[in-house]
């Protein structure tokens, strides 16, 4: 088999990918930057390992070789642009599982470069963007001309409400993307959106939710692959979070762009937060809706329902390593336009409705 490297392997997410990997047969090659964690990661799932700083990349993936490299390192706006020159240099296929727009942005300008050197650059393996991703681009088969998406994520599930459902690196990385504002697509460009403005409601298989517009990976992805111009994505959130989005999002954004209330905010999350319980993420179910339609007023909409966003991004990163190892892919690439809209089926226990009663 050939040899692939999970970068970031001992976070939280990382440490699901490569449990899911020996699960499949694979023995991946683990790395990060602390020598510490990955020797100790390594040494307890019986791997190979390599410890390295982004900035050393290059010169490790052209020692190493990797015939892809699975990034799950974030904040990925700050670790993605490097490892995908390291992977463009040597020759490596490069996905991440990322939801970050401003990574997605960047990925996809990269398109002709990936072409050229005969590999595929696909940011979104995980949880973001493969269920939406492809509830999407199966529905835009459906509508002539389409002209507008709307996609909305529940990703906290009927159960366990009470317990933290995000692990320490999306809470993080969640501060980046606030810090750089909300935004939806309109008329083709991504436009400045407050937070907690443009709330609605949405019917789910358990019951009528609330929406908040939010920066998902959709908006970037979503235009490249078929430049619909109008995109909006909502997060279903209680009504409480709502209104507290409502009454003080101008104020909460502003003072995330400060980096020094960011790093503050980081350290006690980092010390405070584990992330989802093993009993979380067997039991968690979630659930996606997205609706297409056009100026004529055509349209076809759909629901999902699917596993735990962990658990479903490790079974959907691995597989789409699997993909990328045999199959012939290159340029930068969606998941759906990669793997093709059935790709998230390929999860265990995820359905679709086309009606809910």
């Amino acid at each position: 088999m050939q040899t692939w490297m999970l970068y970031g392997a001992y976070g939280y997410t990382g440490r699901l990918l490569a449990d899911e990997a020996l699960r499949r047969g694979h023995r991946p090659l683990l790395a990060g930057r602390s020598p510490e964690k990955l020797q100790a990661m390594a040494k307890s799932l019986g791997l190979d390992a390599v410890a390295f700083d982004l900035e050393d990349a290059t010169t490790v993936l052209r020692q190493h070789k990797p015939a892809v490299v699975l990034h799950a390192a974030g904040p990925f706006v700050e670790t993605s642009a490097p490892m995908v020159a390291a992977c463009l240099d040597s020759g490596a296929h490069y996905l991440d599982i990322t939801g970050e727009i401003a990574v997605f942005e960047r990925i996809y300008t990269q398109d002709e470069p990936a072409r050229q050197r005969g590999i595929a650059l696909i940011p979104g393996v995980g949880f973001d963007i493969v269920p939406s991703d492809c509830l999407i681009q199966s529905l835009l088969q459906q509508v002539e001309q389409p002209t507008q998406v709307e996609v909305a994520i529940d990703a906290l599930g009927v159960a366990q409400r009470n317990e933290m459902g995000a692990s320490a690196g999306t809470l993080k990385t969640s501060l980046e993307m606030i810090a750089h504002g909300n935004v939806a697509r309109r008329n083709g460009r991504l436009v400045p959106l407050r937070l907690g403005a443009g709330t609605r409601r949405f019917r789910f298989p358990q019951g009528e939710r609330v929406g908040l517009p939010i920066p998902w990976g959709d908006l970037s992805a979503t235009y490249h692959a078929a430049r619909i111009p109008n995109i909006t994505a909502y997060l279903m959130v209680s009504r409480r979070q709502a209104q507290f989005a409502r009454a003080f999002g101008f104020l909460i954004e502003p003072l995330l762009r400060a980096r020094i209330i960011r790093q503050g905010l980081g350290w006690f999350i980092e010390r405070s937060i584990t992330g989802p319980s093993a009993s979380r993420r067997e039991t968690g179910r979630t659930y996606l809706y997205a609706k297409v339609s056009n100026e004529a007023g055509q349209s076809a909409e759909a629901w999902l329902e699917t596993i735990e966003a962990y658990r479903f991004t490790a079974a959907a990163g691995v597989r789409a390593v699997e993909h990328v190892l045999h199959h012939p892919l290159r340029g930068a690439l969606t998941p759906a336009q990669a793997f093709g809209t059935e790709f998230v089926f390929s999860v265990a226990s995820t359905t679709r409705q086309e009606t809910l009663n």
